[in-house]
């Protein structure tokens, strides 16, 4: 049996987010079912890259609820590119606020976080250098000691 995850995300204003997600990162919207009674959109299929994202409008009495009815989110989103500084430039310019600029870190990995226009948070990265774990936690320790 073959496993995989794909991240499920409620918005207020799913159609605004496919348009954002579309502009932003690329995402091309495989295909979306519109509920019939009310218009919201009840589920929809966006591919990022080859990665699958599912999203809905919030459904509370399903338990459907968004980060801005939470008061924000716990979970990043971690977006691999090959082009942090353009992509975050282009998320910016669609409507992300950002919260950490591009910057190089330790671990081999370029990266800057994003807030979305509808309360997910991302992390967009670029592989820099290869770095092996043992090094990664090398780095942190001399980072902290110093």
């Amino acid at each position: 049996m073959s496993l995989s995850i794909v991240p499920y995300l409620v918005t207020k204003g799913a159609k605004d987010a496919i348009q954002f997600y579309t502009t932003a990162f690329g995402a091309v919207e495989e295909f979306r079912m519109t509920d019939p009674g009310d218009g919201r959109i009840g589920h929809a299929e966006l591919l990022i890259g080859a990665s699958r994202i599912m999203l809905s409008d919030e459904y509370p009495d399903f338990g459907a609820i968004s980060p801005d009815m939470l008061g924000g989110t716990a979970v990043t989103f971690h977006l691999a590119t090959s082009t942090v500084d353009a992509d975050v430039e282009r998320a910016v310019a669609a409507g992300a606020i950002l919260l950490r600029a591009p910057a190089d870190q330790s671990f081999g990995e370029r990266t800057a976080t994003l807030l979305d226009p509808f309360g997910h948070r991302w992390m967009v990265s670029q592989t820099i250098e290869a770095v092996s774990p043992e090094e990664m936690q090398k780095r942190w320790n001399d980072d902290t000691s110093a």
